[in-house]
């Protein structure tokens, strides 16, 4: 008989994430918006459709950036990965106080000569993680370049930001103390979460995707209440989903 692929089940978030360090958090808000659960709570979740929010990962080469995406998607991590052309796409499932949700992560490419594939793919992001190397001083230094890129195709006002330093096992207590002043120094700057991570080790990867799924589930419901009033959450949800067309996962240079 042939083998069924293991069905893959939502992760389950009922409470707000905690973020990484409370001084390097534009958002370091500890519950739901009590709008957000009001309406979260009063719905049959079988009846509610999936909503969808698109989040760009984007930084210099060889920064971990698949490795952070796979670590949280599937649970692995390859040090052999081969440099991502164009971008690559995951779909994760969640399931926030009751509802269906959905993170698209956009894998861009960190390669000079991909970078006009991947910018196409920057715009509609609802949050903007940017990639560091804890270990390279030259990464960090130019993150704020890849934001301001990934910045020019979306709405300044509406995007959750996230500076994300990787490799954390790699680097030494020194050395790790020293990079995350002047991590948060930038993220205090652009106004990002910063975060500090180890897709080898698997440290603070679950708790960072979950905060980010969290922060743009309740930044989606509490927008369309407001241009809503009173609809309820499956017409958000179900209109927000009508507005993504279908995608492909991978892109080819042209």
């Amino acid at each position: 008989s042939t083998m069924m692929p293991p069905v893959k089940k939502d992760r389950i978030i009922t409470r707000f994430p905690k973020c990484f360090s409370p001084n390097a958090a534009l958002h370091t808000k500890v519950g739901f918006h009590p709008r957000v659960k009001a309406v979260c709570q009063v719905q049959n979740t079988d009846t509610v459709s999936f909503n969808i929010a698109k989040v760009i990962v984007v930084g210099d080469v060889a920064v971990g950036k698949t490795c952070l995406v796979s670590r949280f998607c599937k649970g692995t991590f390859d040090k052999n990965y081969k440099a991502t052309i164009g971008v690559d796409f995951e779909m994760e499932r969640f399931e926030v106080l009751g509802v269906p949700f959905s993170l698209q992560l956009w894998d861009t490419a960190g390669q000079e000569r991909f970078k006009c594939i991947a910018s196409t793919y920057y715009r509609g992001a609802q949050a903007i993680i940017v990639v560091f190397d804890l270990s390279s001083v030259s990464s960090l230094a130019n993150a704020r370049q890849w934001l301001e890129d990934a910045m020019k195709e979306n709405d300044p006002s509406s995007v959750l930001l996230f500076l994300v330093g990787t490799k954390k096992d790699l680097s030494s207590p020194e050395q790790l103390a020293q990079t995350e002043q002047e991590a948060i120094r930038l993220s205090e700057e652009i106004k990002a979460e910063y975060w500090a991570v180890s897709a080898k080790s698997g440290d603070g990867v679950r708790d960072f995707f979950f905060r980010v799924a969290s922060l743009t589930f309740e930044a989606n419901v509490l927008s369309e209440l407001e241009k809503s009033g009173s609809r309820h959450v499956r017409d958000i949800i179900n209109s927000t989903e009508a507005n993504h067309k279908p995608i492909k996962r991978k892109s080819n240079c042209c």
